[in-house]
């Protein structure tokens, strides 16, 4: 007698009948729990500080994956969620793969497509945007191409929507946000830019509102010069609760913007210089701290409360603009009175976030950063996309604590769920643990 597919699956993973679909949720966002990188203090005893691919040493199993994907992973109960695409971007794919014991729960094909709009560059792929989850599903997203909520025990598309459309023209990059029964996805392409939110639970328009931006990129015929290149960004939104109201803190190119969460209204804007914006948004109290995203990112202090309208770009609202030695793509984490950075160029910086002056800044690895760290109360996880991990303390004095290898690039953050880091290399999903 066969048993259906499914539960042949089930049985199959051992403990995944054990424990709820989603529960507990360990790291329902790319962030983690809260959304910042920080790691919940119940985890810090029992996390590897030292590992290495190559030797198998802390690597508790290691999983073959197939395609691309700059996508970070996603935890819940027992399982390990992200997506891939193909280098052509013709078919788009979820992974579910037990935590215990590494193997596949599901490699899903969610969306095919006719003819997906070239990249036009060597960094990116179709697989960038990283998934979300609560009690109720998975939310995976593709950018223009795609989104839709999952059974978190089955992988069955619960809704999809694939009529919200832009020209990322060089790939889809931002990631979906919770909030309440809202999904809030971000599209700055080159040719629309705005920002909706979906009703979680059937998938359906509850507010969309376009982006105010003057890009100031119009050439003598009134076109935007480079085909709207200097239009797009690839931001993930935070959340901010100002004065009882919470805010979308959400960045584009060449402005900034605070919107009702509930309704989407535009509250405030601050304009800057840059495009490409990346690194999310962090808060502390009433204090948002902006990354304006390229090159020649700024990293911007913003206060914040019930009179904070309108333009704010030429108010002292502003406390200060740092103009160098910004990320660019990896996120900023504000820990004990101090944020830490990751630059492009590889470069660890510990800033004052009362000036934001210089407190240290060191090379701290080979290559560059996309993948954001994460950190626990006295140190920071930085992991670069040569697969070069360096552990820092989290102190105004800088202090390399250990460093570790993984054997191919790594460009998704890591993820953390009872006592284990999980890492998305370009070739594998690994498990690390305390070296026995």
């Amino acid at each position: 007698m066969k048993l259906p597919a499914l539960l042949t699956t089930l049985l199959s993973c051992g403990t995944l009948l054990a424990e709820p679909a989603t529960t507990p949720l360990f790291w329902p966002d790319r962030q983690g729990p809260t959304r910042d990188g920080k790691i919940p203090e119940s985890e810090w005893a029992k996390l590897p500080l030292e590992w290495d691919e190559a030797s198998g040493k802390g690597i508790a199993w290691k999983t073959p994956i197939e395609n691309e994907g700059h996508c970070s992973p996603i935890i819940g109960g027992d399982l390990v969620w992200f997506t891939s695409a193909t280098t052509d971007g013709h078919k788009m794919y979820v992974y579910a793969i037990n935590r215990h014991d590494g193997k596949i729960v599901h490699h899903k094909l969610l969306f095919e497509n006719e003819a997906p709009e070239e990249l036009g560059n060597p960094v990116n792929n179709y697989a960038a945007p990283s998934p979300t989850m609560d009690e109720t599903g998975v939310y995976v997203h593709f950018g223009t191409y795609g989104t839709a909520k999952l059974d978190p025990k089955t992988a069955k598309v619960i809704w999809q929507r694939r009529d919200i459309n832009v020209r990322h023209f060089r790939g889809p990059g931002s990631t979906p946000v919770l909030f309440e029964n809202l999904l809030i996805l971000t599209f700055d392409g080159i040719d629309k830019q705005f920002v909706t939110a979906l009703e979680k639970d059937t998938g359906k328009t509850v507010w969309t509102t376009n982006r105010t931006t003057d890009y100031g990129d119009l050439d003598k015929e009134g076109k935007p010069t480079r085909d709207g290149d200097l239009r797009k960004a690839y931001g993930t939104p935070t959340l901010m609760n100002v004065d009882g109201q919470w805010q979308v803190i959400s960045v584009g190119s060449r402005a900034a913007f605070g919107y009702d969460a509930k309704t989407g209204k535009e509250i405030w804007t601050i304009r800057h210089t840059e495009f490409n914006a990346s690194a999310r948004p962090v808060v502390d109290g009433n204090i948002v701290y902006i990354n304006t995203g390229s090159e020649r990112s700024h990293l911007t202090a913003l206060k914040l409360d019930k009179d904070a309208k309108g333009d704010l770009t030429e108010t002292p609202r502003i406390l200060w603009d740092r103009a160098k030695r910004n990320a660019v793509l990896s996120s900023p984490i504000l820990l004990n009175g101090h944020i830490f950075q990751a630059t492009g160029a590889a470069v660890g910086t510990c800033a004052d976030p009362k000036t934001g002056e210089d407190v240290w800044s060191e090379r701290i690895s080979p290559g560059k950063f996309v993948a954001s760290p994460i950190a626990t109360k006295d140190r920071i996880y930085f992991i670069s996309d040569t697969g070069d991990v360096t552990v820092v303390a989290a102190a105004p004095e800088f202090k390399v604590i250990a460093s570790s290898k993984f054997e191919s690039p790594v460009t998704a953050s890591p993820a953390v769920a009872d006592g284990a880091i999980f890492v998305r290399t370009k070739t594998h999903l690994c498990k690390v643990v305390q070296a026995k």
